[in-house]
């Protein structure tokens, strides 16, 4: 019987707990990639957005993102590391930064990391945003081969297209030429 007691004091121990975490904040991080190709020395746009989603705002809100290490990539706009003093509950923000790759292969975009105080209980929590997972970075050249303009190729095609199309003008301009000249003569 005292063993029982035991074990209901402590499913009331912890059930109490849970719910005393219920009324604090709670912050959502996604880490969206926005581009639909990633090409090696173009801008690549990377979204955060925080949700707080619990009943009490979240204080001392600090964003990190060491993904982007400074030998692959170049922060072109935004920042990595950045600070909000207080997310209201039930609200959102968003950041935005742009970097640009310097090498071409298989990258691995892992997850942001958010710390942030609860106000209402004043502990420090720690959670990780949404992971993009590993993307493609295509070479410049390889890029430019499937996506210009092509305009050396078209001026190519152009020029190897006019002897057919320009000889047969030619026969026909000097025919027409020479039958509207006999034509001047008989009137």
């Amino acid at each position: 019987m005292s063993h029982l007691r035991g074990v209901l004091l402590l499913l009331f121990i912890s059930v109490v707990h849970l719910n005393a975490d219920e009324g604090s904040a709670r912050i959502l991080l996604a880490k969206q990639i926005h581009n639909k190709y990633l090409v090696e020395g173009m801008d690549i746009v990377v979204k955060y957005n925080l949700f707080n989603v619990g009943d009490t705002a979240a204080t001392n809100v600090k964003v990190v993102d060491n993904g982007f290490r400074v030998e692959d990539f170049d922060v072109v706009s935004g920042q990595t590391k950045y600070k909000l003093e207080r997310v209201a509950p039930g609200s959102n923000s968003s950041h935005t930064i742009v970097v640009r790759p310097k090498k071409f292969g298989y990258f691995n975009f892992t997850a942001a990391e958010v710390t942030y105080n609860a106000e209402s209980s004043g502990a420090i929590l720690t959670g990780l945003s949404s992971d993009p997972g590993q993307g493609v970075i295509i070479a410049a050249r390889d890029y430019d081969r499937q996506f210009s303009a092509h305009l050396l190729d078209w001026a190519a095609f152009a020029v190897m297209t006019l002897p057919s199309l320009g000889i047969p003008f030619l026969l026909w301009w000097s025919s027409k030429s020479k039958y509207e000249a006999i034509a001047l003569k008989k009137d």
